[in-house]
């Protein structure tokens, strides 16, 4: 088994920081929650900062699809969406992160299903709104039919993987479709990691855990990222093909 090491970063600066300790893809967010691991909080980054990542760094680039705190969106920003997405494609992008949820707290499969045309050309990451749903369960059963996605950022419990490690295993052990699409992300720390991989989850997120203090105000750290980098291929066996 593999496992993919995926760095949420803000600028160019954190990219290549982050190649250089051996990540295998960045989360391109545009006005992070300072100091907090809130990624609802996050923003949409501008398509010339996308551009300057791309520039910077060979590995895989996934910006994040939001113009507002949390997780809704309206018919009237669907448009802008749709503009960011070209733009982003555009600019370079390999795919983008997004995750919308309607009034009752369930998968906005309609808004998706706009953004996306119908087809499965884009590659995409479901965001951690999957932990704020109503039924996770529903969820995840809706999500292995979503076209293009090939993952979902997720910590088991909208409170981060320290209180939904169990909620993951249980998840990736019992569900081929949902284990083949977990990305764990949200506080992941390093003792989650052995019992992650072996329920079978391949892909890892790390953002504040990257970066010295744990502060959005520093830079990506290439020494950290190394660490993780060795965690995963202890645990995991070596580094994962493209994706």
């Amino acid at each position: 088994m593999s496992a993919l090491l995926e760095v949420v970063v803000t600028h160019a600066a954190d990219a290549t920081r982050a190649e250089a300790g051996g990540a295998d893809r960045v989360c391109l967010l545009g006005d992070p929650l300072t100091g907090t691991e809130r990624e609802a909080g996050a923003l949409s980054p501008a398509p010339d900062l996308v551009a300057a990542v791309r520039a910077a760094t060979s590995l895989p680039v996934r910006p994040l699809l939001r113009l507002r705190d949390g997780y809704g969106t309206d018919g009237g920003e669907v448009a802008h969406l749709h503009g960011l997405l070209a733009a982003y494609a555009s600019a370079g992008a390999d795919g983008v992160v997004m995750g919308f949820l309607n009034a009752l707290t369930e998968i906005d499969l309609e808004v998706v299903a706009e953004l996306l045309g119908g087809g499965g050309d884009v590659r995409w990451t479901f965001s951690r709104a999957v932990d704020a749903c109503i039924s996770t369960d529903r969820a995840w059963r809706e999500l292995p039919h979503l076209p293009g996605l090939d993952a979902v950022a997720t910590a088991g419990s909208a409170r981060g993987v320290a209180e939904g490690l169990d909620e993951l295993v249980a998840r990736a052990e019992d569900d081929p479709a949902a284990r083949r699409l977990i990305m764990a992300a949200g506080g992941l720390a390093p003792e989650h990691v052995p019992w992650l991989v072996r329920a079978g989850v391949g892909m890892f997120q790390v953002s504040t855990q990257v970066r010295p203090l744990g502060s959005w105000k520093a830079y990506v750290d290439a020494d950290l990222v190394g660490t993780w980098r060795a965690l995963l291929d202890s645990e995991a066996g070596g580094r994962p093909g493209a994706r």
